[in-house]
């Protein structure tokens, strides 16, 4: 019962290490220069602007994670994804995500 009335206050949560764990990818879509200043071990980036010519390197088998700096260059990657066939999570921010993928 506990479990209903937090799923209906906070949505349903995604087990990021969960899906990471079962072959996730994850696609950090800032730009070359904040990916060289930190990101998550095994993050590939393709910057969001290069993402509808990039998509075709993305194995549509397995959920994608995105991430950015902060959750909106994210959320606007899973649309596109989504859009396109793929299983697609917004992970938020990077460092976020990778507190999430450390717990």
């Amino acid at each position: 019962m506990f479990d209903f009335i937090k799923k209906l206050f906070t949505g349903n949560t995604v087990d990021y290490k969960e899906l990471v764990k079962n072959g996730a990818q994850i696609i950090d879509v800032r730009t070359e220069v904040e990916f060289a200043n930190g990101h998550i071990k095994n993050a590939k980036n393709i910057p969001l602007q290069k993402l509808a010519a990039e998509m075709k390197k993305l194995d549509l088998k397995k959920p994608i994670i995105t991430c950015c700096a902060s959750g909106m260059r994210s959320a606007s990657a899973k649309g596109i994804l989504k859009q396109n066939g793929f299983e697609a999570y917004n992970g938020g921010g990077w460092n976020t995500l990778q507190n999430k993928l450390n717990r």
